[in-house]
């Protein structure tokens, strides 16, 4: 089931966002006493930093995953994991052991191997991972994760986590989650926000082209757009 939600401004998708994080989180800890979300970089990093602080939850029983990172240290300015350190760590009471996080001195394939070794820690190893919560982002080009357009990781069915050598945006080695496990979610939300992004999401939203955000459609869970009104403005042209 998907929903389109529109805000005013970014704030307001901020607070959209994490109030369906929180619900997300505290059904998800209710139930089975854990709470695993997969995270984004890019815009994602300053939502969550702005919102999240002001949630109710039990933060111990949360585990951060990366829906894709790039293979750099993690101290370097491409690290996703490194946003998350500087910008969100301090403000909620999380741990850095809370991050499930690649090994930066692996190549892209033994980093892609050794990530679904740990995420194995957490999922069942003899069925597809199934995340409570996704965050995804999207491109200019419409891709999400490290899955972009015309790249041959859109077909891949047999692994959780791939290795990509030769992406389009630099950096050109990174790990990513594929289709399957994306659409295995109970919960996805992308949230998208400024007029840059507004013809991308018309193709996919009103047009239906088929680029890689659109092909994110959980089997059995919930995907929400959650956009400011710069970004939907073309959707009623």
């Amino acid at each position: 089931m998907a929903q389109t939600l529109i805000e005013s401004d970014s704030s307001s998708v901020a607070k959209r966002l994490c109030a369906i994080v929180e619900k997300t989180a505290n059904e998800a800890i209710a139930l089975d006493d854990i709470f695993k979300i997969g995270l984004s970089g890019s815009s994602m990093v300053h939502l969550l930093a702005e919102g999240l602080p002001s949630i109710t939850t039990d933060w111990s029983k949360w585990r951060f995953f990366f829906c894709d990172e790039r293979v750099v240290p993690l101290d370097h300015g491409d690290s996703t994991y490194g946003e998350y350190k500087k910008h969100l760590l301090p403000k909620i009471p999380v741990t850095e052991d809370q991050f499930i996080r690649i090994d930066p001195d692996l190549s892209a394939e033994e980093a892609a191997k050794d990530y679904i070794k740990k995420m194995s820690v957490y999922f069942p190893p003899d069925s597809l991972p199934r995340f409570d919560l996704l965050l995804l982002g999207m491109g200019p080009d419409g891709h999400t994760c490290s899955l972009f357009p015309n790249h041959r990781l859109l077909d891949e069915t047999s692994l959780w986590v791939a290795p990509i050598n030769d992406s389009p945006k630099p950096p050109p080695s990174r790990i990513t989650l594929t289709f399957p496990v994306i659409n295995n979610a109970k919960v996805c939300a992308f949230p998208i926000t400024g007029s840059g992004k507004a013809n991308m999401i018309k193709r996919i939203l009103k047009d239906k082209e088929n680029l890689p955000a659109g092909r994110v459609q959980p089997t059995n869970g919930q995907l929400y757009w959650i956009l400011d009104e710069d970004a939907a403005k073309q959707l009623d042209s």
